[in-house]
């Protein structure tokens, strides 16, 4: 056996497969994620020559009497709206009814509570016709802000260990993994260990707890965007030309089973390094958004609700 061979059987043996009990979440998460985006994407392409005529000359057109707002087109995009509406309040109901909170994770909750969010503007933006007017107008561009500071906040939430007493020792089994590989790669040249210093590699920590709560954010954010470049050139480093080029310079995994786990121990490791040398501002600017993302939330449920309580007053349905 080569020598190569001996050093990724031994990473192999120490990056042993965790079973993955989230897989089935993130298949149906994608798959409701492709069927929001294809939805979105028919209704754009077949109301497109509709959507940017003038409001006077809407009426004129064949489709106005499918895509307006009291439209069968237009109520079902309004129904599947206030489902949507409700379906995103469920999840800050959970942590107040004990028996919903029996059913699914918490961060399974969370991620459709993400979808809906995202989902929601663009279907209540169809139902509209792109025109934002009046209550329902402001209602909508409440519900944009509020669906734009739950992206941010949904990274935030991935950067705050839920436990730090399990995040540090997740990080010191890391460490002893890194260390293992950084000694066995470097004498079997699988992976250079310069690369895996560079990619390990934080900011001081004295440095990040001077910076300012925005900046740190922004920061956290260009070393998550760092370390992908830094993974890709990691994987290069230990492939030929013709595989690197299958691999899309690096960016994406091989079929090496053992250089695989291998560098996703050795990502996995920075990440949490810098969740934790982090944690202090994400913890202060989770606390800040949610400052701001419930009270536009709040305004976007009355507005909602006052909207369509005036459709059926003014007899729409």
């Amino acid at each position: 056996m080569s020598a190569n061979a001996t050093a990724t059987a031994r990473i192999g043996d120490r990056a042993k497969a965790v079973p993955d009990a989230d897989r089935g979440h993130r298949i149906r998460l994608y798959s409701l994620y492709v069927l929001a985006f294809a939805s979105n994407l028919a209704i754009f392409i077949y109301g497109f020559d509709y959507y940017k005529l003038s409001a006077i000359d809407r009426p004129f057109s064949p489709k106005h009497h499918m895509l307006r707002p009291s439209g069968p087109i237009g109520l079902y995009l309004g129904f599947i709206g206030v489902a949507l509406f409700a379906g995103i309040f469920l999840y800050p109901i959970r942590k107040h009814w004990a028996w919903l909170a029996q059913f699914g994770k918490t961060r399974h909750w969370l991620d459709i509570h993400v979808l809906m969010g995202l989902t929601a503007p663009f279907i209540i933006a169809f139902h509209s016709t792109l025109k934002f007017r009046g209550i329902a107008g402001m209602a909508f561009w409440i519900m944009f802000a509020v669906s734009a500071s739950g992206v941010v906040g949904r990274y935030l939430y991935a950067q705050i260990p839920r436990k730090v007493t399990t995040a540090e020792l997740s990080m010191k089994e890391l460490q002893e993994l890194q260390e293992g590989l950084s000694q066995e790669l470097a004498a079997q040249k699988l992976l250079p260990e310069a690369d895996l210093r560079a990619l390990l590699r934080m900011p001081d920590k004295n440095r990040v707890a001077r910076l300012p709560i925005v900046i740190a954010l922004v920061y956290m954010m260009i070393l998550d965007v760092i370390r992908v470049f830094r993974v890709a050139r990691l994987r290069r480093s230990a492939l030929s030309f013709g595989q690197s080029l299958s691999a899309l310079a690096g960016f994406m995994p091989t079929r090496h089973r053992e250089l695989e786990k291998a560098i996703r121990a050795a990502a996995d490791e920075a990440a949490l390094l810098k969740r934790v040398l982090f944690l202090s501002r994400s913890q202060k600017v989770f606390h800040l958004w949610h400052v701001v993302h419930k009270p536009f939330s709040y305004a976007f449920a009355v507005l909602a609700l006052l909207h369509v309580t005036l459709q059926f007053v003014l007899g729409y349905f």
